[in-house]
């Protein structure tokens, strides 16, 4: 964060001083955290359900925050505000304010944004300065807080934008106003608050209407709801896809045994086309696609396309929980245990499956449920439990009551039912595999952010780790092989 007066924080906010000297001033990062709030920083205090962060306050300075953003005085140097959220924006863009050098990229879509999100920032670092969204802190608190770790000598902003309705992501833009913007596409995921995918593309094209006139929209040209949101934006549009009317084209995808995928990306003018070979190091065939948005991206920044391939190439998974593959005691184990909608645990099962396939190891998917899909739900679940058998899943764990539909569609596949099994909960579900999960086995590990299963993965592979004989105690039935669908749930 550039260094700024606590007189200046305070105008910028439309908020008031208590405890405080007005010259004194704020030379770090914010953070929620009252132990995270680097020297200098700004410490950010919410009222939440269960803990108000004014009563971390004291402490969030003495640790070394220069000041405290609140909504009451705290005792210590408070910047206090009516609305916390409301403040932050307005920080943020008056910081946006003073560092026009800056370029601002944005990014939304029902799927695959972090993964997009974490491509391009390390893309764009190879060319410049940059500073990016952590996970995927994507709402009016996370993107304010990104934009005030921006620095004087920051080229870049990546931002990562969620919309939970209709004017959200415009409300985002109104303090961290994007250059370049992409829509990576529009899916079910959050159906239950939208309603419909076409009140989803209604929100999602929010961000590309925010363009200037002079910055540039990227758009996903294989989704149609996508492509048709040319027409909602005054910017240039430039497209990426499979097709050859794309501007950046994806083209020859192949994947290793692993799952990661080698393709090409091609760019045409008027005289030539250039093509540039990249090879993944995260896994999944779906990734390519987030390549070929990241790289879109980084042209609409001058980068050459042949230094965005060497550097997608490099390029690691940056957030936890995403496709993040362990290899102990000779089980492959993918934990993508962050979030899940059924266009991503679809994606996720054909690289599961796709491993299996290519290196004969038995398959195994261990799905929890997936959230916000409304009252298409329960045939969603069950659509992917159809699913999961008939791609040729060979062992499936269903874990939760709410996920139990993925159980129900696959016993209604001819020998889905013998390769089932529904556990109660995380417990049961790592007791199972405990038992039950052995070299060479690929296991899968997937469901929505309520369900944690990172738990139930980080376990397997501590598990996988020990030595045989801290192996702790199998209940009876997680030596059971057999399928447990129950009668009420066929």
């Amino acid at each position: 964060m550039i260094p700024l007066s606590l007189a200046e924080v305070a105008a910028a906010v439309d908020g008031s001083l208590a405890d405080a000297d007005p010259d004194a001033r704020v030379t770090g990062a914010a953070s929620l955290d009252s132990r995270a709030v680097p020297d200098g920083g700004l410490f950010v205090a919410m009222a939440g359900e269960r803990v108000d962060g004014h009563g971390y306050a004291a402490q969030a300075v003495e640790a070394g925050a220069a000041a405290v953003l609140g909504t009451r005085a705290t005792g210590v140097p408070t910047v206090v505000v009516d609305d916390v959220p409301t403040a932050l924006g307005r920080l943020a863009r008056h910081l946006l304010d003073k560092l026009p050098g800056l370029t601002v990229l944005a990014l939304t879509g029902s799927q695959g944004k972090t993964s997009t999100k974490d491509l391009l920032a390390q893309v764009l670092a190879t060319h410049g300065p940059t500073v990016a969204t952590v996970g995927n802190h994507n709402n009016e608190l996370g993107v304010p807080l990104t934009v005030l770790r921006a620095e004087a000598e920051t080229a870049y902003l990546v931002l990562e934008m969620g919309a939970r309705g209709i004017g959200h992501l415009a409300y985002l833009c109104t303090f961290a106003r994007p250059r370049v913007a992409a829509v990576l596409n529009v899916g079910t995921a959050h159906l239950g608050e939208f309603g419909t995918r076409n009140d989803i593309a209604r929100a999602k094209g929010e961000l590309v209407e925010a363009l200037p006139a002079d910055g540039v929209a990227v758009l996903n040209a294989d989704d149609p709801l996508v492509a048709a949101m040319a027409t909602r934006t005054r910017a240039a549009v430039r497209r990426f896809g499979t097709g050859a009317d794309a501007d950046l084209q994806l083209r020859a995808v192949e994947t290793d045994d692993l799952g990661r995928a080698r393709f090409e990306l091609v760019e045409r003018d008027e005289a030539r086309e250039t093509v540039t070979p990249v090879a993944l190091r995260t896994l999944g065939a779906h990734q390519a696609v987030n390549a070929a948005a990241a790289a879109t991206l980084a042209r609409a920044v001058g980068m050459p396309l042949p230094a965005i391939g060497a550097a997608l190439s490099q390029a690691g998974a940056a957030s936890r929980w995403r496709m993040e593959l362990t290899e102990v005691a000779g089980v492959a184990v993918l934990n993508d245990a962050y979030n899940a909608n059924p266009e991503s645990m679809r994606a996720a099962l054909a690289t599961l499956v796709g491993i299996g396939a290519r290196t004969g190891r038995r398959t195994v998917a261990v799905l929890g449920m997936m959230g916000e899909l409304g009252r298409g739900s329960e045939a969603a679940h069950e659509a992917l439990g159809r699913h999961a058998i008939e791609s040729g899943v060979e062992r499936l764990v269903v874990v939760g009551d709410v996920a139990a539909g993925i159980g129900r569609g696959a016993a209604a596949v001819p020998g889905g039912r013998e390769r089932t099994v529904l556990v109660g909960d995380r417990e049961q579900a790592l007791s199972w595999m405990r038992e039950n999960v052995a070299a060479p086995d690929v296991v899968l590990v997937k469901a929505s952010r309520g369900a944690a299963l990172e738990v139930v993965a980080d376990g397997l592979v501590e598990h996988l780790s020990a030595p045989p004989q801290s192996a702790p105690h199998l209940s009876a039935m997680a030596r059971s092989s057999e399928c447990v669908v129950p009668e009420e749930n066929r």
